[in-house]
């Protein structure tokens, strides 16, 4: 995504996991990015894309905050109100 325009969700990454909407752990397989809970998948092409990201580069101008975790088991929503407010698509 070059463009933040063309992105579902603006987002911006924090330096600390207590500033974090959203706590992200990228895993290695696609079908392992499911259920809505921060294990997310960064495709090569847009048209595998479920949602499109774009990184911001002020925390003001994001939708959500991430921070990236070193273990699935970590990831996960801190802030209920964003997950419920930015719809996330849930893959089943």
């Amino acid at each position: 995504m070059d463009a933040d325009y063309k992105a579902d969700y603006l987002v911006f990454e924090v330096d600390s996991e207590y500033k974090a909407d959203l706590l992200v752990h990228k895993v290695d397989r696609e079908y392992k990015a499911k259920y809505n809970k921060g294990l997310w998948f960064f495709t090569d092409r847009d048209y595998k894309a479920d949602f499109e990201i774009f990184f911001v580069d002020r925390e003001y101008k994001a939708d959500l905050t991430v921070f990236f975790v070193d273990r699935d088991h970590k990831a996960g929503w801190r802030n209920d109100a964003k997950r419920l407010a930015l719809e996330f698509p849930v893959l089943e």
